[in-house]
C-alpha cells in the first residue's frame, strides 16, 4: 500500500454507526453456554451440531470460519455458498480467490486474518440470510469476535453489515464511514461475489480496504 505523500495528512474518515453490546439486563444471550467456550476451536463442534434453524438440516457441512485466532483483521461475509458447503471452508472458489487478492493488495495473507460468515450454513440457492436464521446464528459470530478481539472488522456485503451494526441501511449509505461494533472499528464494503458480477465496484472496494488498512495501522481509528 502506497504511503501518503510527504506533508499530506490523510483525509478524516466520517463517523458512522456505533453498535454497542447489549446491557447486562437486556442481553438475551447473557446465560448462553457459548460464554463458557474459551477458544474458537471449542466453538467448532457446537456450530456443527447446531440445528436451531432449518439450514442445519439441509447443509452438507457447517462453515464456522478459519484463520488466525488472534487476527488483527476479521473478514465477515454473509453465508457459505456451494463450494463452501462442500468443503466446510469460508470464501473459497472464485470469490475466495478474489478475496485473497484483495487481502494481498493491502499486505495480508489469508492466514494472517480470520475469515467467517454471519451464517455458518448455506442457504438454499445462495439466497440472502433470513432474519430468523441471522438471529439463530449471530451468537456464534458475536462469540468469535469477542474471543478474537480484532483491531478492525471488514464487513463484506449488506447482510454482514446489517447483522453486525443492527441497521437496514443501503450499502451506499454504509460505505466510506468508520463504524464501531462493540468498540471495534468496522468498515463496510462489497462482497467479492458482487465484484465478480459487477467489476465496476472494484474501485470503490479498493477505496474501502485502504481505509481498513489505515485503521489497522492506527491512522484514523
Amino acid at each position: 500500500m502506497a504511503a501518503p505523500a510527504k506533508g499530506k495528512t490523510p483525509a478524516a474518515i466520517p463517523a458512522g454507526i456505533v453498535a454497542e453490546a447489549p446491557a447486562a439486563g437486556d442481553d438475551l444471550f447473557a446465560a448462553d453456554p457459548l460464554r463458557q467456550l474459551a477458544t474458537l476451536e471449542a466453538l467448532v463442534p457446537v456450530v456443527d451440531a447446531c440445528r436451531k434453524c432449518a439450514l442445519g438440516h439441509s447443509r452438507r457441512h457447517s462453515v464456522p470460519g478459519e484463520g488466525d485466532p488472534k487476527a488483527g483483521l476479521v473478514v465477515v461475509g454473509e453465508a457459505p455458498g456451494a463450494t463452501e458447503d462442500e468443503t466446510g471452508r469460508p470464501f473459497v472458489g472464485r470469490a475466495g480467490k478474489l478475496l485473497d487478492d484483495i487481502l494481498k493488495a493491502i499486505g495480508f495473507r489469508r492466514e494472517d486474518v480470520f475469515i467467517c460468515n454471519v451464517l455458518k450454513c448455506r442457504p438454499p440457492e445462495n439466497r440472502d440470510p433470513e432474519p430468523l436464521e441471522v438471529a439463530a446464528c449471530s451468537p456464534y459470530l458475536h462469540r468469535q469476535l469477542e474471543l478474537i478481539g480484532p483491531r478492525v472488522i471488514l464487513a463484506m456485503g449488506r447482510p454482514a453489515a446489517h447483522a453486525l451494526l443492527g441497521v437496514t441501511a443501503s450499502l451506499g449509505e454504509l460505505r466510506g464511514k468508520l463504524h464501531r461494533y462493540r468498540g471495534i472499528p468496522l468498515i463496510v464494503t462489497y462482497h467479492p461475489a458482487a465484484l465478480l458480477r459487477n467489476p465496476h465496484w472494484k474501485r470503490p472496494t479498493w477505496d474501502d480496504i485502504r481505509i481498513a488498512r489505515r485503521i489497522y495501522d492506527g491512522d484514523g481509528a
